[in-house]
């Protein structure tokens, strides 16, 4: 599958999170181009503040590859990773980051921080941001949308 249909099935599973009445995230580890994990955000159901798309699906492969360490994969999420995920990201060793939306005010990849080739992390993640773009940014800012209008009816 292209990097594309890839990121649409995240964008699938950013809206699973946004049914839940979680910020609409969500994420696609694809190893040899098969899917081993994915995640959507889901910090308030499990009363996790780590509980970000990109983390859940990491554990989730951690434990299918019997392995911390996911060497050669591709994680595809909706949003310019934080600067938690993206060191979880370097830490798991991820080939490749193929991104959505970017985020300026908190991402962590090429905004706030540039963490994807920061000298102390030892590994360096390659990575594409701006696929589906528009799709992905429209699904977050129409949830920010609604919140804010439920929250003006109050």
């Amino acid at each position: 599958m292209s990097d594309e249909e890839w990121l649409r099935y995240a964008i699938r599973l950013a809206q699973r999170a946004e049914s839940q009445g979680e910020v609409p995230v969500g994420a696609v580890l694809v190893y040899n181009n098969r899917c081993i994990a994915e995640g959507w955000n889901q910090p308030i159901q499990n009363n996790d503040p780590t509980a970000h798309a990109e983390i859940i699906a990491l554990r989730k492969a951690g434990q299918i590859l019997n392995n911390y360490r996911l060497i050669d994969t591709t994680l595809y999420v909706t949003l310019e990773p934080c600067v938690m995920c993206m060191g979880a990201i370097a830490h798991a060793r991820v080939k490749r980051l193929v991104f959505g939306a970017y985020d300026p005010k908190r991402g962590a990849v090429c905004h706030a921080l540039q963490l994807s080739d920061a000298a102390f992390l030892n590994h360096s993640v390659e990575w594409t941001g701006g696929i589906l773009e528009a799709d992905c940014a429209e699904l977050l800012s129409d949830f920010f949308r609604a919140r804010r209008n439920q929250s003006k009816g109050r």
